[in-house]
């Protein structure tokens, strides 16, 4: 039995459409909204709680292909891919 291939997910643009959705663009070539709003419902932490906060929240940038904030957080490509194609399911 062969193994298959290791892919690895980046993201390549985001763009905040509102009320805690951020469209993203994978390199895989596929898109997906990521609902910043039910991620955050029931996760608690000092650097989520920040994020609960619109103004702070659309403050998202792009480093090393994952998604960050200013506090330090930082948000996996993978894992984001992941609830991406959960939401859209």
């Amino acid at each position: 039995m062969g193994c298959g291939k290791l892919i690895v997910i980046k993201i390549l643009n985001a763009r905040y459409d509102g009320n805690f959705s951020i469209t993203l663009q994978f390199s895989d070539g596929s898109e997906g909204h990521f609902n910043g709003a039910a991620y955050l419902k029931d996760r608690s932490g000092s650097l989520l709680t920040a994020l609960k906060d619109e103004a702070f929240f659309k403050r998202f940038f792009i480093d090393a292909c994952a998604l960050c904030w200013p506090n330090g957080l930082e948000l996996s490509p993978q894992r984001l891919h992941e609830l991406c194609l959960m939401e859209a399911a």
